[in-house]
């Protein structure tokens, strides 16, 4: 499949390059060229063999940019969406959240998972870093409707085992070019010791960086202590489990020690502005992650805490909350707050081809209206998106060169209604049962 897309404004997100008009030629899933408008001409049979074109997309002058990358989710949980809301952390996942996933079968976890991605495109969301029960199901819901996912496991004392892990991470890393796999857990406080040894036995044997809830509430860090004496960062680096990097999420009450933590190891903090603020977890110290140089990319959290998969609505809440929490406006500049939606998620979840858009780089891209109010005047395009952006500027969601979401249409197998339909049984089957 080749595809032109021209007469477009381009951001790559590459450092010291700003917004340029020109096009981009697309073969198969790989960005073969990124064009400037303004150039010597190319010579047919010279520059570059005659090419048939299976598309060619006139842009409108809108902006072409790398899809978002959302670093932290948990996409079946689409079935909870507003039904355990306005209450604290505890009693949402021991009273109303975990009662409800033990009926949930490998099916259902399918059908869920489709639904959340319908949401992901109409957000410019190309891949996603995915936690949750019955990872296999997530990751056929993936290939099926085109989206890329990273999986990671959830194991804890209820639910997997190490071995369990251990033979997803070889079967998802050597499949399909759409998925891959990192190593990972719940959190400190659903694991016991042992099971902890086994995760940094496998992080060793593959030199691999492993992935958890981290420093999420006080309660968290608080308990923690209490059992071990130490902080969950340092708990945890004590075990081994972060000495080939990795990175937690939320992250919200961390000490200096923490901090500490993750530059030794390189690691990655994974924010998640909206579900810390309707959990009333907290607001993370972003702005002296940044300054420390700790990489910060952002998630969602999942549709049963957030409720939307809305990473503008993210993006706008990292900047704002940090500009509360230092009582500084300028703290946090929203050139770099773009840049964490989508260099730094790809770079957290090991996606080293779709950071930036450029030639050899992973078709995955989105195109943005820039003829809607609230993106005009344009007096700074990634501001812009920051600050006035939404999820109805999305135009286009490209997945590895395949087009899934163009002007409201979806093109993911099945129809939006009939993704719908499915749900809606599987809910009112949980529900009644």
């Amino acid at each position: 499949m080749n595809i032109r897309l021209y007469n477009a404004r381009i951001l790559t997100m590459v450092r010291g390059r700003n917004v340029f008009r020109g096009e981009i030629w697309i073969k198969n899933d790989r960005i073969v060229s990124v064009r400037e408008s303004g150039g010597p001409p190319l010579k047919p049979g010279q520059d570059y063999p005659k090419i048939h074109w299976d598309i060619e997309m006139d842009c409108g002058d809108n902006l072409l940019m790398p899809g978002f990358k959302n670093a932290h989710t948990h996409s079946a949980m689409t079935f909870l969406r507003s039904f355990a809301d306005d209450v604290e952390l505890k009693i949402w996942l021991e009273e109303k959240v975990f009662p409800m996933e033990a009926k949930l079968s490998w099916d259902d976890i399918y059908h869920l998972c489709r639904l959340a991605v319908l949401e992901y495109l109409t957000s410019g969301i190309t891949s996603v870093f995915d936690m949750y029960l019955m990872p296999d199901a997530a990751a056929e819901a993936c290939m099926d409707t085109g989206m890329r996912c990273v999986l990671t496991s959830g194991l804890n004392r209820f639910t997997s085992s190490v071995e369990q892990q251990e033979a997803e991470y070889l079967k998802w890393n050597s499949r399909s070019p759409l998925v891959s796999y990192c190593l990972g857990f719940h959190s400190e406080y659903t694991c016991s010791k042992e099971l902890l040894q086994g995760v940094a036995g496998l992080a060793h044997k593959f030199r691999a960086p492993v992935y958890t809830h981290l420093a999420e509430t006080e309660k968290e860090v608080r308990e923690c202590l209490d059992r071990y004496g130490m902080t969950p960062a340092v708990f945890l680096e004590s075990m081994g489990v972060f000495d080939f990097g990795g990175g937690g999420y939320h992250c919200v009450h961390m000490t200096r020690e923490d901090m500490e933590v993750f530059g030794r190891h390189k690691m990655h903090v994974v924010t998640n502005p909206a579900s810390n603020l309707k959990l009333a977890s907290g607001i993370a110290p972003i702005a002296e992650y940044r300054h420390r140089g700790i990489p910060v990319a952002i998630g969602t959290d999942g549709p049963a805490s957030n409720n939307c998969l809305d990473m503008f609505r993210e993006m706008f809440l990292v900047s704002g909350l940090s500009k509360v929490r230092e009582k500084n406006a300028s703290s946090l500049d929203a050139e770099e707050v773009l840049r964490m939606a989508t260099v730094e998620g790809a770079r957290a979840m090991g996606l080293a081809d779709a950071d930036i858009l450029a030639p050899g780089k992973l078709a995955d891209l989105i195109l943005i209206d820039l003829h809607q109010p609230n993106m005009q005047p344009v007096h700074n395009i990634p501001k812009n998106l920051v600050y006035s952006g939404s999820k109805s500027n999305v135009r286009m969601t490209m997945v590895g060169g395949r087009i899934l979401y163009r002007n409201g249409e979806f093109n993911v197998g099945e129809s939006a209604e009939g993704i719908y339909a499915k749900c809606d049984r599987i809910v009112n089957r949980i529900l009644n049962t």
